[in-house]
């Protein structure tokens, strides 16, 4: 299942207009705890202070949106915002760049610029150059920004930095103890807020709050830390595994299949056009008269020539005619062939199904052991036809008793029984329950895929290499092996390695889990 699909069923089971904590949602509005008292911060300095402004706060903490606010709050009459990112461009000469194609500068130079600078203030504009992940700029960077922040006689424009918390100690350390820029650390929500951040996420997709119960939003916050960014992607996972959980305690207590209401239109669509189909195959089959037989054409030429041109002599009767029933079907021939390992992410179970049973249906659940169907012979002897007899006008035979000279029969011999082929060696699995049992149970590690049969789990591994294994667990009541990637200290660095997986590994959207879940669910499964 493809992870279009798998957001299709996870917005059809909340009956979500969109998904609530993706990053950019239609109609968002800015959550004003703990952020509007910095934006409002921010205008009063960039008013009143004459030293460069720096936000600090982790990945996740909400940095980009509070830029994206402070750019959108500001009266576009008086100032002019210049949005430069660090991400592949922190030398001085890449940021000067960017700041003076902004102003319509020609030279990206700091004499051009503060100028330029200065004859906006003389029409009553001021400059704000707003720097996102400003943790990636060099040290000369900086030194570049804080030399425009002071500026000259002709302008000087308001700089902010937007960075993690990594970059305060370069920062000191480049303004050699000068009291030139002032640091606003964000802060965490509190699980109040985080409540009220949830709610109002929610309610932008059609639902509310009582989605998620007290417990998942206490869980929510305490694996958040109360960052949104953070808390986005834990109430994610969290409404995922709460529905893969309803969907496997419904697909226990009997058979359930669940589809999208457009897919089962679709499916509806084509049993109408199948069973149509049917019905009028039915209805030519009837009109046909009865099969085809291939006879000798006795009004045109005399039986005599026929079996002169065989060579034998006429018979003095006339045989039977010759049906050939089913002579223009093909022959079926065994299905032969492997399939390969399919990558599904937990959210890839949407639709009902998990990621390995997804792929039993599909007959793809890992390296699949097909056993090929026994090949036919044409040597078998088959059993002859027996025609109906066909009424024939009398033909004069000659004077002289004719004799028919029998044809020998083919015999063909048997063939030898063909040898079964060994089955290939399994391989063996990378370290197996021994290594997570090894782990720490509040390490993580990366779910690559799940495959009912343990080959199609070995072979996955063997061919990526020694840092994928796999472990055995039971689900619906059926063994399971789960392939994983790598050993992690936090969840952040899980996420980190994701990234770094090869394309065809991604698409199968991995997600980290720790091993203290992994290792209950091996012990379940002994």
């Amino acid at each position: 299942m493809t992870s279009l699909h798998a957001d299709e069923a996870f917005l059809d089971h909340y009956h979500f207009t969109h998904d609530p904590f993706a990053s950019r949602v239609p109609g968002f509005k800015f959550f004003p705890a703990q952020r509007k008292p910095v934006l409002g911060q921010l205008h009063h300095l960039a008013r009143y202070s004459q030293l460069l402004l720096v936000v600090s706060g982790p990945e996740g903490s909400g940095k980009t949106l509070l830029r994206q606010a402070l750019v959108a709050s500001t009266n576009k009459q008086a100032v002019q915002s210049v949005v430069v990112s660090a991400k592949g461009a922190s030398d001085p000469a890449s940021i000067l760049r960017q700041v003076a194609q902004g102003l319509q500068v020609q030279r990206p130079e700091l004499p051009a610029i503060l100028a330029q600078v200065g004859q906006l203030a003389l029409t009553g504009q001021e400059v704000y150059v707003l720097v996102d992940d400003a943790e990636d700029l060099s040290d000369a960077a900086l030194t570049s920004l804080l030399s425009l922040a002071v500026g000259n006689a002709e302008g000087r424009p308001h700089v902010f930095l937007f960075a993690d918390s990594q970059l305060l100690p370069r920062l000191e350390r480049v303004a050699a103890g000068d009291e030139c820029f002032h640091v606003i650390e964000l802060q965490p929500y509190s699980e109040d807020e985080t409540r009220e951040y949830l709610a109002q996420r929610l309610e932008g997709a059609g639902q509310g709050i009582e989605v998620l119960s007290d417990d998942q939003v206490a869980d929510i916050h305490e694996q958040s830390s109360g960052w949104p960014g953070v808390i986005n992607q834990v109430a994610r996972e969290s409404l995922v595994e709460a529905m893969l959980a309803q969907r496997g305690a419904a697909s226990r207590g009997g058979f359930s299949f669940s589809l999208p209401r457009k897919h089962l239109l679709a499916l509806c669509v084509v049993a109408i056009g199948v069973l149509a189909a049917w019905f009028m195959q039915g209805r030519v089959v009837e009109d046909i008269d009865a099969p085809v037989i291939a006879q000798l054409p006795l009004g045109e030429t005399p039986l005599s020539a026929v079996v002169a041109e065989s060579g034998a002599t006429a018979a003095p009767a006339v045989a039977p005619a010759i049906q050939f029933e089913g002579a223009n079907q093909p022959l079926p021939l065994p299905l032969v062939g492997e399939a390969q390992p399919v990558i599904r992410e937990p959210l890839a179970q949407a639709a009902g199904l998990s990621g390995a049973e997804e792929a039993d249906a599909a007959g793809v659940s890992g390296v699949a052991d097909i056993a090929p169907e026994p090949a036919v012979s044409a040597s078998v002897p088959v059993a002859p036809v027996v025609p109906e007899p066909v009424k024939v006008a009398p033909v004069v035979a000659p004077p002289a008793a004719p004799v028919v000279k029998p044809v020998a029969p083919v015999v063909t011999a048997a063939p030898s029984p063909a040898k079964p082929k060994a089955p290939p060696p399994a391989a063996k699995p990378a370290a197996g329950g021994d290594w997570y049992a090894a782990q720490t149970g509040s390490r993580y590690t990366l779910q690559i895929l799940g495959a009912r049969l343990e080959s199609g789990a070995q072979a996955f591994v063997k061919a990526n290499g020694a840092d994928y294994h796999y472990f055995k667990k039971q689900h619906q009541g059926k063994p399971l092996y789960v392939v994983t990637y790598g050993s992690f200290a936090t969840r952040d660095a899980a996420q980190a390695a994701l990234r770094t997986l090869p394309a065809k590994v991604q698409a199968g959207k991995p997600w980290p889990r720790n091993f203290a879940g992994i290792q209950q669910e091996i012990a379940q499964a002994r």
